[in-house]
């Protein structure tokens, strides 16, 4: 059998080349064993593995027709024998450890993919495709905060999986950008329902603290709330204590909050997707149905499971009905909602920027920490800070022309 040869064309793209090529391999009998093409501008660049049947054409007969054709579409063309060695080598890489790693900021430059592609390549880690998710940028906007993604698809065993998530970390914070390594197996895009926490995450705003502002203890209440998100205190106790201190407010002071909040950069344009593309979704709060629904009215989401308040006569109480929703509740509605659904925790996404969040940021397929504190930030499977909400279409591989 004779030696595969590597045939790389490159020039200026335009409809036809690929064919005419293909048509004149084909008259020679000529096997294809890869073939690869990306375009840049304008620039393609389409790469062949063939192999010439013994019973077939000589090499030279074959190398020759190529040139002429390459000539005819004034493009280039360069010719590289495979070693029979190197070829079964190529071969015994099928099945090796695939991983993606994106990267989201407001511009790429030259010195983030450098920073990032030296991690890869110090950790043994080979790029075999780098891919634009992000449209395309007009000139005018370059100088501008746009928004950028690209995805890197990797091939390689990980030695030490904690150690290279903590190097993007530490690079991501350092070049104020978001990295996010996954997995690249068959639950990637196979993800089936999206579950947020609400506060902070799809709004702007931790629900309670706002309606301590109106019950007069807005302070009292902000300080417990912040040490609960850093996870200083325990989420259940610590909303007890909150939620004593509006005993006394009036009902009408929801409505009230309810019409002050504003949603999250992005959580439009990510739901609106997701429903389009058949995601189930849910909201797994530690704030307040009450608000909860309102979103579910609003944006026809699947499940909500948050915090009754206690209302009688007009007036809060200073309690709550029913089991408070903290961090394992959380966790354990995740599961209960997929299994019910029918799809694997694999297939989940977990979205949310506290403590009580990461239960079920750590038992969904991906897990991620949205504009969270450190402590979240670190122990997240992913993060997000550069981007909105709708960021995490391009987590989930969609490009923004699939995404449109």
């Amino acid at each position: 059998m004779n030696e595969p040869i590597l045939v790389s064309i490159t020039g200026l793209d335009r409809p036809g080349i690929t064919a005419s090529i293909t048509q004149v391999l084909a008259g020679l009998n000529v096997n294809v064993l890869d073939i690869g093409q990306s375009v840049i501008h304008d620039a393609l660049s389409l790469g062949m593995l063939i192999q010439i049947p013994e019973s077939s054409t000589d090499e030279q007969t074959v190398k020759a027709a190529i040139q002429n054709t390459i000539d005819e579409l004034n493009m280039n063309v360069r010719f590289v024998n495979i070693s029979r060695e190197s070829y079964k080598h190529w071969v015994g890489q099928q099945g090796k450890a695939r991983h993606i790693v994106t990267l989201l900021a407001k511009r790429i430059t030259a010195h983030q993919i450098s920073r990032l592609s030296r991690i890869v390549a110090d950790n043994g880690l080979n790029i075999d495709k780098i891919t634009r998710l992000s449209g395309r940028v007009p000139l005018e906007e370059v100088e501008n905060d746009s928004r950028a993604c690209v995805e890197f698809s990797l091939r390689g065993p990980v030695a030490d999986l904690p150690a290279l998530r903590r190097e993007f970390l530490n690079l991501a914070d350092e070049i104020d950008v978001d990295i996010a390594y996954q997995e690249n197996n068959v639950y990637r895009r196979n993800r089936r329902l999206v579950a947020f926490d609400m506060d902070s995450t799809l709004i702007q705003a931790e629900v309670i603290d706002e309606l301590a502002k109106r019950a007069g203890v807005g302070k009292q209440v902000s300080a417990i709330t912040e040490r609960a998100m850093r996870g200083e205190l325990d989420f259940k106790q610590s909303f007890t204590e909150r939620v004593a201190l509006l005993k006394g407010l009036p009902e009408t002071a929801l409505g009230e909050v309810a019409a002050t909040l504003r949603l999250t950069d992005g959580t439009e344009r990510l739901i609106s997707t997701l429903k389009k593309l058949g995601y189930k979704t849910a909201i797994l709060s530690g704030g307040f149905t009450y608000f909860g629904r309102g979103l579910q009215r609003r944006f026809g989401i699947d499940y909500v499971y948050a915090n009754e308040l206690e209302i009688e006569d007009g007036v809060v109480t200073g309690k709550v009905s029913g089991e408070i929703v903290d961090g394992a509740r959380k966790a354990s509605l995740l599961a209960s909602i997929a299994q019910h659904e029918g799809f694997s925790l694999e297939q989940t996404i977990a979205v949310g920027d506290g403590a009580n969040d990461l239960p079920m940021l750590s038992i969904a397929g991906l897990g991620i920490a949205f504009r969270a504190k450190p402590v979240v930030k670190a122990s997240a499977k992913q993060f997000l800070n550069t981007h909105g909400l709708d960021g995490i279409l391009y987590l989930m591989g969609l490009s923004e022309r699939e995404i449109k």
